[in-house]
């Protein structure tokens, strides 16, 4: 196993991110953390998310000592990072990233929005941050440092033993069978707002298959899905494959 290995995945919200996060930390070698700039894209952009104050108020809103912290490697294992790509605003360096191991965690952006819906009833491209991934996901190309990674949700649920297999190759890192399930429950390391987000992942014990078909939209989510499809086409043509 490589020693002191971090690895960033980035996603838009509504996908399997936390599920993912669920699967990592069940690793016996692994530290997870949530959503790390969250606090700092609430206090900053003022939206009105779903326990903003709580979020602010029990994060930390300076980006700065956010990428201080994410970017000390462990003295040995894995440090997993769960990332939000809509939090990923203009004034945070992320440079950072062109040397460690990202992951691009991507999903179809109209079973992205029927879900955002479902928790939020307002929404707009700018929610989703599919401009902001592909944008992140392009600067770690042109850095040539590391290959980015991509896992499209649908290809991975058709078969987590498979694809975890071949995306542990990459990293250089043992596949370990207990990321493909894990205990029901919260965990210590949730972020303050999966009481409102993570209610599903909260009953998982694993992963299981989503229905793929495209769901009954409103005409301007249909809109709001459109706008994203050209950035998630972009990444899924490098997604891991069966």
């Amino acid at each position: 196993m490589s020693e002191g290995l971090i690895i960033a995945m980035w996603s838009a919200p509504r996908n399997i991110s936390t599920a993912m996060m669920r699967s990592w930390e069940n690793r016996s070698d692994t530290v997870v953390i949530d959503e790390p700039y969250y606090a700092n894209y609430l206090h900053v952009t003022g939206i009105d998310h779903p326990m903003a104050q709580e979020i602010i108020d029990s994060g930390d809103t300076d980006w700065r000592s956010v990428t201080a912290a994410i970017t000390q490697p462990p003295a040995n294992g894995i440090f997993f990072q769960k990332h939000i790509c809509t939090h990923n605003l203009p004034h945070i360096d992320l440079t950072w990233v062109n040397g460690i191991s990202n992951v691009f965690l991507i999903r179809d952006p109209h079973l992205v929005v029927a879900s955002y819906a479902a928790k939020r009833e307002e929404c707009v491209a700018s929610d989703l941050g599919y401009d902001l991934q592909k944008a992140l996901f392009d600067q770690v190309i042109n850095c040539g440092v590391k290959k980015p990674l991509v896992i499209d949700s649908a290809l991975f649920l058709d078969n987590p033993h498979e694809q975890f297999t071949i995306l542990c190759e990459e990293l250089d890192i043992r596949f370990d069978e207990a990321m493909l399930s894990w205990p029901a429950g919260a965990r210590d390391t949730d972020g303050v707002w999966g009481k409102h987000w993570y209610n599903a992942v909260n009953k998982s014990t694993g992963f299981k298959k989503q229905n793929t078909a495209y769901p009954a939209l409103s005409e301007a989510q249909r809109r709001v899905a459109e706008e994203c499809m050209a950035d998630y086409e972009t990444i899924k043509a490098y997604a891991i494959r069966h």
